[in-house]
């Protein structure tokens, strides 16, 4: 069997790639985590069993953690999500962003380029490192147009600019070392075991809690929104097919303003979860808007599906109605992100963790 190394793996979209990995492919997966506030191993508890599942607690800015690992478990290639990932943080807490998103993805560069160095070449040759961005990364939108693979860099935040900067050193440790790299950028991610702080998962449980549902100036902003579970199937798709070098946008085709989610959302509840005092659309309140808000994301996956083959399988209401029903039947997961009892993680046995 061989093993792949992701980071990030106790993560929202991390762990639907481990889950996804362990199901459908044979392979060891080492899921390296330093667990912040949002790494939580509950999101993993259908791998616990798993012995082809190694936990490792290590921060990616640990370069001699990274290097026995590598020596250890010997890795086909690495994948790596482990990223400080949210706007609002970003603009109070920049540099905790440059430390993970910069400073972390170079140390992991140059302990993967140590490891890939001493391969033998046929290894060598097979090896690959998938660096998993954001489309954030490009700037904003105007009301037409697309971001592409060859769409030029304009960051607008702390957060997309240390993913920009993370960005540019995997490519340029491909062109000048020969490091066999992909890079993927995707549109927004919504799915089961998002962290409440992020906007679907937010507003099911402030509605749930019947507190107001917060929805920046006029709710005008445009996401492409994109299933977890596909862009899991995708990301598996790029680093099993993608060519070396190449970077492959990945999106929902699903774009909606925040006010059109917010409203589906309250659409969904009012079915699944009537509230005695009225529908939930009452709940909805205006705020005041973030610094430097992007108006609109939309991403152009033609070159992945022309490609790969890769599509995403779930349309936004299709997905969204699963995420809706998964919350209502996980309460307790939510309960323990709201207390703060998940990250009693010791208690568990995830085997290794560093």
């Amino acid at each position: 069997m061989s093993t792949i190394f992701v980071t990030g793996g106790a993560g929202f979209i991390g762990s639907a790639l481990v889950r996804l990995l362990l199901a459908e492919t044979g392979h060891v997966v080492v899921n390296i985590d330093k667990l912040t506030y949002a790494g939580n191993l509950e999101s993993l508890d259908d791998c616990a069993g798993d012995p082809r599942h190694v936990f490792s607690h290590t921060d990616i800015c640990d370069r001699a953690a990274l290097d026995a690992l590598f020596a250890r478990h010997r890795p086909v290639g690495v994948i790596h999500l482990a990223a400080e990932s949210h706007v609002d943080r970003s603009i109070h807490a920049a540099g905790d962003f440059v430390q993970t998103n910069v400073v972390g993805t170079f140390t992991l560069l140059e302990a993967a380029r140590a490891y890939w160095t001493g391969l033998p070449p046929g290894e060598r040759e097979t090896f690959r490192f998938h660096h998993v961005s954001t489309d954030e990364v490009f700037g904003s939108l105007g009301a037409t147009g697309l971001f592409s693979e060859s769409t030029a860099y304009d960051p607008r935040s702390p957060y997309s600019a240390s993913k920009a900067s993370s960005d540019h050193l995997v490519r340029a440790w491909h062109h000048t070392y020969g490091l066999p790299t992909l890079v993927t950028n995707c549109s927004n991610n919504y799915g089961p075991r998002q962290f409440p702080e992020k906007l679907i998962p937010l507003m099911i449980l402030n509605a749930l809690a019947g507190k107001p549902l917060p929805i920046y100036g006029k709710g005008e902003n445009v996401r492409d929104w994109l299933y977890v579970d596909d862009h899991a199937r995708a990301l598996r798709t790029v680093f099993e097919r993608g060519q070396v070098g190449a970077t492959y946008c990945i999106g929902g085709n699903s774009e909606r303003t925040n006010i059109q989610v917010v409203d589906a959302l309250c659409g969904i509840l009012d079915r699944l979860r009537p509230r005695p005092a009225g529908r939930y659309g009452q709940l909805k309140t205006f705020v005041a808007d973030r610094p430097g808000h992007d108006l609109r994301y939309a991403i152009d996956a033609g070159k992945i599906g022309r490609e790969l083959g890769w599509r995403p399988q779930e349309s936004f209401e299709s997905g969204l109605e699963k995420t809706v029903q998964w919350y209502l039947a996980h309460q307790d997961w939510v309960g323990h992100v709201q207390t703060g009892e998940y990250r009693h993680w010791l208690e568990t046995n995830y085997g290794e963790r560093k």
